[in-house]
């Protein structure tokens, strides 16, 4: 049984998130954990951010919260119809980082799942604070649904590394099994400058990886281009990529294609999903 915790701010963004988790999930058994936070306010100075009694917290503050929860829940009801779905609904007061920890802790979450808005202009960020905040801070798988996204069997993976790191076991096993949940194909890209070449170091990974992806479908790429974010938008457009897996240790790499893009990077940014990934 998967326990998949799914936040939701009750946007349209957060149920096209739902919405594609029970149809990725859709042949498995799993524990469905929909949390809300109601976030604290933050205080300058150091000072202490007052807590209201559970009273208050059950009559006002989160009223409105476990209202949108059970309409969720009814939309839930008419469109999935598999009995080994179990969803069960959380309304939290606290910090959001605070309230996801307690509840990888408490639920065992083996995914998080959740929904951002893509850019419209230079000046935006692609992620948004909270799923910034989830991808850097928290050790727990996460897949990021942009607002355009619309579920489709994922067939290609795309994978990239510039196989300067050794990827621990706990790494490439979700890989592995993120792939043959559709029998996908993992694709392992590396964008290098023109007239790079690969030193033992990176031989040296090139290879276990070919190894270890034995038995899964996978193939390796070069894409030539100065600039990361580009070639990954290249190859993720050419082949018509289906979701982008990254490493959350690669912070500076991640950073540089999720953060920030040009406007000629956004049509992917907002339909392709990230699967991010973080080693114990």
């Amino acid at each position: 049984m998967k326990n998949i915790l799914l936040p939701t701010d009750f946007s349209e963004n957060s149920w096209n998130a739902i919405q594609y988790a029970l149809e990725f999930l859709k042949n498995s058994a799993c524990n469905f954990y929909i949390l809300n936070v109601t976030m604290m306010p933050t205080y300058v100075g150091g000072e202490i951010p007052i807590y209201p009694s559970s009273n208050v917290l059950e009559t006002t503050i989160l009223k409105q919260s476990k209202l949108e929860l059970e309409k969720i829940l009814k939309n839930i009801k008419k469109i999935d119809s598999n009995p080994q779905h179990h969803f069960f609904s959380i309304s939290k007061y606290d910090f959001f980082i605070d309230a996801v920890k307690e509840q990888i802790e408490e639920k065992k979450v083996d995914l998080i799942i959740m929904g951002t808005k893509g850019a419209s202009g230079f000046s935006e960020v692609v992620i948004g604070t909270n799923t910034g905040d989830l991808i850097t801070k928290i050790k727990c798988p996460v897949l990021i649904i942009p607002e355009n996204s619309k579920f489709i069997a994922p067939k290609e993976i795309a994978f990239p590394t510039d196989f300067h790191n050794f990827y621990q076991p706990i790494i490439l096993n979700n890989i592995s099994e993120f792939s043959e949940m559709y029998n996908s194909s993992v694709r392992l890209v590396h964008i290098s400058k023109k007239d790079e070449i690969l030193n033992d170091h990176q031989l040296e990974n090139k290879h276990y990886l070919h190894n270890y992806f034995s038995e899964d479908k996978h193939s390796f790429h070069r894409i030539t281009n100065n600039n990361v974010e580009d070639g990954v938008r290249c190859f993720v457009e050419s082949r018509n990529i289906d979701i982008i897996i990254m490493v959350a240790k690669n912070l500076n790499f991640f950073q540089r294609i999720l953060f920030k893009p040009t406007v000629e990077e956004i049509s992917y940014h907002t339909k392709v999903p990230f699967l991010v990934l973080h080693e114990e």
